[in-house]
């Protein structure tokens, strides 16, 4: 590999509810470092004079049902610290010498956030992926004063939901609402255990619904509210007047940054979405499994549109169709012009592949495109992405190297719109004997342009006389020739 000059590093971290980053990224707010649990702080809430017929002069008798269901999540992590004596401070015979005492090298941080209570007789609890990211250890204390070790069942960085069990009897679950049918103007309660404060509660309305481009998760479908969300209530319950869980709470954007609090701009996972994903992991042992079209789309710029007879430059014009793909079994044809999909407006490519991460294995998807400057509808049923792949299987070159797709959030953070992790390199094999090395992350390739596993692999159908691929270790970016 030839070094190159280091990149700057992307300062974007959200460990264990610290949340630090540059530029928009230091406006979502995740769960801060707390202390133990204080006072809780009410809040007062604008209501409409009645719901369903009845007068409902307070919020106390829904939030007396609710407030049992909301738990505290503590995560822990042990972080090694770094000695003023640098390597010197690990030889015993160094430390003796110079009558220097055995320290601590090593201390556990721990941060808060919160969960909701979701089935009562299974102990499952929702809480934020970036709420447990990397715990050794997550602890959970019950509205009751309880506090129980939780059992990691799994997570999804993709769209920040996690699931933790406690082995606990007489738990309050939360009854589950429709989110689809949320609507703008809804009147919201969040809680949670923001600030490590103690149970509180905030009111708002939904000010919108199916907000994307916030550099929170890598696949978005928020709620957007004005209740109040704040450092640790990440993870909490976004709930409506019937005391429905409708949310997830997960983020909140400030333009002073993470720590200045809340200004009304609040971000919730629907509860269909998470609930979705709840069951995934469930299911298959705490992975999701998503799917996909089988496609490669671009944007579509002012002298495409007036080329494809489009009165507006929006749309995914589809470039490549993967052969034996969803798209390709539902007639889907390069050229076309996705405008939308399941009645979903899509804009650009970016919004096809938000749209499609969200979708799990089977799902029916109605297209509706645009081809030869005809409006056509097509149907497709999703099939399941590539998730590993094996380089003997595509070019002898790459022959002891596994490639597994990075997640979404993880490609946002890095800023690239295409890249693959090299997930494996057996010792001696002929990848290995070339330079690739396990967690490189592979930007680009002699065979073409690829943006997942599946265009990876297809960028393979003519062999590169030359096969160059341009990786990512470290900090630092070069290039590898694959012999």
């Amino acid at each position: 590999m030839r070094p190159l000059p280091t990149l700057m590093a992307l300062t974007a971290a959200a460990a264990f509810g610290g949340f630090a980053a540059t530029g928009l990224n230091d406006l979502i707010q995740k769960p801060a470092l707390a202390g133990p649990p204080a006072a809780a702080v009410p809040a007062a809430a604008a209501l409409p004079t009645a719901v369903d017929g009845q007068a409902v002069p307070s919020l106390a008798p829904m939030l007396k049902r609710v407030t049992p269901a909301v738990v505290s999540v503590y995560s822990r992590q042990t972080v090694r610290v770094a000695s003023p004596l640098g390597p010197f401070a690990d030889d015993p015979f160094f430390r003796r010498f110079f009558g220097i005492p055995d320290v601590p090298r090593e201390r556990v941080e721990r941060a808060l956030g919160s969960g909701v209570i979701v089935d009562a007789a299974n102990g499952y609890i929702l809480t934020n992926h970036h709420v447990i990211e990397n715990a050794e250890g997550v602890s959970v204390t019950l509205d009751d004063g309880r506090t129980l070790e939780a059992e990691f069942i799994g997570s999804d960085p993709d769209t920040d939901v996690a699931l933790i069990r406690i082995p606990a009897g007489n738990l309050t679950a939360i009854p589950l609402a429709d989110s689809d049918r949320l609507q703008v103007g809804d009147f919201v309660v969040a809680m949670g255990n923001p600030y490590g404060l103690g149970q509180t509660v905030t009111s708002g309305i939904v000010s919108a619904v199916g907000r994307s481009g916030i550099p929170v998760a890598g696949f978005q479908n928020f709620i957007q509210t004005d209740a109040s969300i704040n450092p640790g209530n990440s993870g909490g319950a976004l709930v409506n007047l019937q005391g429905q869980l409708v949310g997830i709470n997960t983020a909140s954007f400030n333009p002073r940054g993470s720590m200045a609090g809340n200004i009304g701009l609040g971000f919730a996972i629907p509860i269909n979405l998470a609930r979705d994903i709840k069951d995934q992991l469930v299911a298959n042992n705490g992975v999701v499994r998503r799917g996909t079209l089988g496609l490669e789309s671009q944007d579509v710029d002012e002298r495409m549109a007036r080329g494809l007879g489009l009165d507006n430059a929006r749309g995914a014009l589809v470039a490549r169709v993967y052969p034996g793909s969803a798209a390709a079994a539902a007639g889907v044809q390069p050229g076309d012009v996705v405008l939308a999909a399941n009645g979903q407006r899509i804009d650009n490519r970016a919004a096809l592949h938000n749209f499609e991460g969200l979708q799990p294995v089977g799902a029916r998807i109605t297209l509706d495109v645009r081809r030869d400057g005809r409006p056509l509808q097509l149907v497709a049923t999703l099939k399941e992405g590539v998730r590993n792949l094996e380089g003997a299987s595509i070019d002898p070159r790459l022959t002891g190297a596994t490639f597994k797709d990075l997640d979404e959030a993880t490609r946002q953070r890095l800023g690239v719109r295409g890249a693959l992790q090299v997930s494996a390199v057996a010792a001696g094999s002929r990848a290995h004997a070339s330079g690739l090395r396990t967690n490189d992350l592979v930007l680009a390739s002699s065979s073409g342009e690829f943006g997942d596993l599946a265009s990876f692999r297809a960028s393979f159908e003519r062999k590169p006389a030359q096969l160059v691929l341009q990786i990512r270790r470290g900090n630092g970016v070069g290039r590898v020739l694959m012999q």
